[in-house]
């Protein structure tokens, strides 16, 4: 079951999403009420969590899915959208956490000069970039800075949303506390120096990494979510991105460092997670700083993850 949000006449709805088209999930409850007879009580706006697993409504959102895909026959067409036709927008808007791995396949260490350490040698590198302002909609640009424009770059990513609260979590156990997955592409500015007239400080190499995360729109996010339950093992996910409709990164989630449950523990251990809580668990080779290749105004970035869906955005420059 995937879930997205998009622009309904100029206001946040929800829907069940595809690629060919988006079906407003009080369409498909209208419809199976009237079916049926069967009164279904889904809550009002736009919050995906209610709807995913540990929310209350999961189980009723997740057989009405089952039924508008065997009966999508008696859901007019006029009531629903093709998906390349709507605004879809984030699918978790404003998380009260967005935290990213760094260094998480040992290829993409690889590829830029570093040696990738065993996973019993080392711990998740974890940071974090301001929600509020990052997170893009796929129907929106990113904006290339024009404070730093020449080396943006494009990271493709699995991320989980957190479902239930979360803390010191074993893990067996971590994959029961995920709602959903969904696509992330975390843009970087590989050579921000802020003032460039500085004097030299020990730590400034790190900053300079860590604020080139962090300009405006550098966190496109979506299409959807897909149900946890829906995903049976989120360490067998291909993933792809394609820059101009040529590929750039083509690796499966099977490659990381730290699989998903042992990220959940680790960042568990000394911090609660909370539901809606975004974890994004890294990048695989293929950037483009390894290929000296940066973003552009007017190129378009196709971000692809298996039983998820494609995260499509274009690039603007600021």
């Amino acid at each position: 079951m995937r879930i997205c949000r998009f622009l309904n006449q100029g206001k946040p709805a929800i829907g069940f999403y595809g690629e060919d088209r988006v079906v407003p999930i009080a369409v498909a409850a209208a419809e199976f009420q009237k079916a049926s007879r069967e009164q279904v009580d889904l809550p009002a706006g736009d919050d995906l969590l209610p709807l995913l697993p540990h929310g209350a409504c999961h189980a009723v959102t997740k057989k009405l899915h089952a039924w508008t895909a065997e009966n999508g026959a008696l859901i007019p067409d006029s009531s629903t959208f093709p998906t390349d036709s709507v605004d879809i927008l984030v699918p978790i808007p404003r998380p009260n956490k967005l935290l990213l791995l760094a260094g998480n396949y040992a290829k993409h260490i690889e590829e830029g000069g570093g040696v990738a350490s065993e996973r019993t040698e080392t711990f998740p590198y974890v940071f974090m970039k301001p929600p509020s302002t990052t997170l893009t909609d796929p129907c929106n640009p990113i904006k290339i800075p024009s404070v730093s424009p020449d080396h943006i770059d494009w990271e493709i990513e699995l991320a989980v949303v957190i479902g239930k609260l979360a803390k010191g979590i074993k893990e067996s156990e971590a994959l029961d506390y995920v709602a959903g997955y969904l696509v992330v592409n975390d843009i970087s500015n590989r050579k921000f120096h802020p003032n460039p007239n500085r004097k030299k400080r020990e730590k400034d190499s790190f900053f300079d990494w860590l604020h080139g995360k962090w300009h405006d729109s550098f966190c496109p996010c979506g299409p959807c979510v897909t149900a946890a339950d829906a995903i049976a093992d989120p360490q067998q996910l291909d993933l792809k991105l394609h820059l101009n409709g040529e590929i750039q990164q083509d690796s499966n989630t099977a490659n990381q460092i730290f699989p998903v449950a042992a990220i959940i523990e680790f960042i568990s251990s000394f911090v609660t997670l909370e539901p809606g809580d975004i974890i994004s668990t890294g990048t695989s080779a293929g950037v483009g700083n390894a290929k000296g290749l940066y973003l552009r105004g007017g190129d378009t970035i196709q971000a692809s993850i298996q039983s998820i869906g494609s995260l499509v955005t274009r690039v603007e420059n600021e």
